[in-house]
């Protein structure tokens, strides 16, 4: 049940605004000052607080940090003079979730609460599929250096760039994901979504209405108004894998995003504001799309506000053996195993010498595809010799230097031809997408 904080010193109007919530069901709190505010808030905890400005002993957008601090939970929504933008956006940048404008029509405020309700319902079911997802997701501490010095610029953008926009750059399975979630989970927004997009499994005709929403009637499809990932990740992160897939016209509206932080739904009038952090990746040469004319400059230099570059996993060899012994409880109680085989020294030689063409994302599978054939108390990994020496024999590895764009395009195909060219099942076991592999394969 919502339970909401109504901070208004007009008498009459929150007398029947407190009415026509709790006829909806809704328990209401009323204060008519900052200091009858500061007394409920020090005693209740509340799922929503709508906070007037204008208040007989003080402003409250002031007060609205020492309430986020207090009450981090809580979804606040401002209220500000008719046509004051500037307070709106002030308060959205200080953490308020929403804003309204007076004179308050009750129909308006009835939205702003039924949505806030939606939304924090949302947020729970989200918080809880987190819950079962961060295990795949968190990072195992790296030893190598490369990689220690990509978690340690991550750890000083967390802690000192709160909205900034992170780009990731590395190839296929190098763990950009997990990156990405680290990020959020060492940011001031770390109780709030972190939601991922995949750029390149998105359906052109959907795009719009995924990432920013739409209202209803929009299209003949949409029969109730829906909000987009944009508007759901709110204070939390927006991670764009693959970006590089986006369409122009998606360009151009998330670089309007970007710059603002302001959005409009499909077949919206209403400007929106949200204050998600967007997180980047891809694993394309950006800046040669960028020269193609393939991909907007500008959004290149508004996206790589902080350009990472993650090492590939054969850069980075120490990491090998850490990633296997964290890798491999996960794994095993993915699979239903109540016990955690060992690695054998053996078997560790043998992943220290494999390439790893598929990166983190492959040496999981390796671990996987272990677990399922070799059973017993100690993995030897005695059959990752022999799919080494097939890549080779298969002519996979080249003598000459190429880009990593031509290695992973001659992967890709060496990949499907081991799997008898039925490609969905050659994109599940690479952990990509399947409109992706096709790509790859196809360039």
């Amino acid at each position: 049940m919502l339970t909401t904080l109504l901070v208004d010193d007009d008498r009459a109007f929150s007398s029947v605004a407190a009415a026509t919530l709790q006829r909806e069901g809704i328990p209401v709190s009323v204060a008519h000052s900052l200091h009858e505010a500061r007394a409920l808030v020090s005693q209740h905890s509340f799922d929503l607080v709508v906070l007037d400005r204008r208040l007989p002993d003080g402003d409250g957008l002031q007060y609205l940090p020492e309430l986020r601090a207090l009450q981090p939970g809580a979804m606040v929504v401002m209220v500000t003079a008719h046509g004051d933008i500037a307070s709106a956006v002030e308060a959205i940048r200080l953490g308020a979730a929403d804003y309204l404008a007076k004179p308050i029509e009750l129909s308006d405020l009835l939205f702003k609460v039924r949505r806030a309700a939606d939304e924090i319902g949302l947020r729970e079911r989200l918080q809880h599929v987190e819950g079962t997802l961060s295990n795949r997701r968190g990072l195992i501490a790296p030893v190598s250096p490369a990689m220690t010095a990509v978690v340690s610029m991550l750890d000083r953008i967390a802690a000192t760039s709160p909205r900034s926009t992170v780009l990731l750059l590395g190839e296929t399975g190098s763990g950009k994901e997990a990156l990405a979630w680290h990020l959020h989970q060492r940011s001031f927004g770390a109780a709030k979504p972190f939601i991922q997009l995949n750029c390149a499994a998105l359906p052109e005709s959907m795009a719009e209405s995924e990432l920013f929403g739409h209202e209803k009637g929009a299209f003949t499809d949409a029969r109730n108004t829906r909000r987009g990932l944009v508007e759901l990740a709110q204070r939390g992160t927006l991670f764009l894998d693959e970006v590089g897939e986006l369409s122009p016209s998606l360009q151009g509206k998330l670089l309007t995003f970007l710059d603002g932080g302001r959005f409009r739904r499909l077949g919206g009038e209403r400007e929106l504001i949200s204050s998600a952090r967007v997180v980047a990746a891809t694993n394309r040469d950006l800046e040669r799309k960028v020269k193609e004319r393939r991909f907007r400059e500008d959004l290149w230099f508004r996206l790589s506000v902080f350009k990472i570059e993650v090492p590939p996993l054969r850069l980075r060899r120490e990491d090998i053996a850490p990633l296997a012994h964290g890798l491999l409880p996960q794994v095993a109680r993915e699979q239903g195993r109540s016990d955690v085989p060992k690695l054998s020294a053996e078997a560790l030689e043998r992943l220290g010498a494999y390439p790893f063409p598929g990166n983190v994302r492959e040496l999981r599978n390796i671990l996987e595809r272990a677990l399922a054939l070799e059973g017993g108390a100690e993995l030897s990994l005695e059959w990752l010799v022999r799919k080494a020496g097939s890549a080779s024999g298969s002519d996979f590895v080249s003598s000459q230097v190429e880009t990593l764009d031509a290695l992973e395009r001659r992967y890709g195909r060496w990949a499907l031809e081991q799997m008898g060219n039925r490609r969905l099942d050659t994109a599940k076991a690479l952990g990509i997408s399947h409109p992706t592999f096709n790509k790859l394969v196809s360039d």
